[in-house]
């Protein structure tokens, strides 16, 4: 696959285009810029909600970025939501219900179009006072539907607690995680970066055999399958976790290493 060439470049943000400090490499910047400048589209697949992604726009500021691992497509330039996947308050109340059936200590939080509302126990660990961000009952947030539900457990251990919500859920919602914390992120069933990828991959005509993907975390791997078992590129950071590293076809530097822009440069 020496002269394999992209058609389309799609990137995890946390721990793979960003460096730990929130910021994007000169060397990314300038690499992103020539495959752009080629015709080849930038696409961003986060767990990132929509309000999270106004400064990756000074990086990459046209086009799709899939967001809330696949449940938004959000237009990065006129930063407008697209499309959006949501759970229904039915499932909502059935997934909350039994989580804290089963387990009393866990707080919920909910994302739905810029805004991020949370029980009063439950801790944010960023934008606590940012616009959007504020507090309310269980019972409020369940009111409407909601592109993704965050479950938290400040007592459990992160395997544990991760094994318990996706047991509870089964096959009436999609749970990722892309945190070192006990923290769920609770989707739609069926949703996933792959299915929010495809649907710009299509938009734009490229198939998966075109597609080079790079990700780090286990919210990644839905997108490495899609890609890879297509006959395209599904790229681990050196620094990924185990899983990603073994469902990899290629592995590169890690984030701080400039390792997006050090594959795309072999190419």
């Amino acid at each position: 696959m020496s002269d394999w060439r992209p058609g389309l470049i799609a990137t995890d943000m946390d721990g793979t285009l960003l460096r730990w400090d929130d910021t994007v490499s000169a060397a990314t910047v300038e690499e992103l810029g020539r495959w752009r400048a080629e015709g080849v589209p930038v696409v961003l697949a986060t767990g990132r909600p929509p309000r999270w992604m106004r400064k990756i726009r000074e990086v990459v500021s046209t086009g799709t970025a899939v967001c809330c691992n696949g449940a938004v497509l959000l237009d990065l330039e006129r930063f407008e939501i697209l499309d959006e996947v949501a759970l229904q308050p039915e499932e909502l109340r059935q997934i909350t219900t039994e989580l804290r059936r089963q387990q009393p200590d866990m707080w919920f939080a909910v994302e739905y179009g810029l805004e991020f509302r949370h029980e009063p126990t439950y801790q944010p660990r960023w934008d606590v006072d940012a616009p959007g961000v504020g507090q309310a009952t269980l019972e409020e947030m369940l009111r409407a539907p909601v592109a993704k539900l965050l479950v938290r457990s400040e007592t459990m251990p992160r395997d544990a607690f991760v094994e318990l919500v996706a047991a509870v859920t089964g096959d009436t919602a999609t749970v990722a995680t892309s945190s070192p914390d006990a923290l769920a992120e609770i989707s739609a069933p069926g949703v996933t970066k792959a299915t929010g990828l495809a649907r710009v991959a299509e938009a734009h005509g490229v198939p998966p055999a075109d597609i080079v993907y790079f990700g780090d975390m286990p919210n990644d791997l839905a997108a490495f399958d899609w890609v890879r078992q297509a006959g395209g590129r599904a790229v681990a950071m050196a620094h990924a976790h185990p899983d990603v590293l073994a469902a990899a076809t290629d592995v590169t530097l890690t984030n701080e290493q400039d390792g997006l822009a050090a594959f795309l440069r072999g190419l």
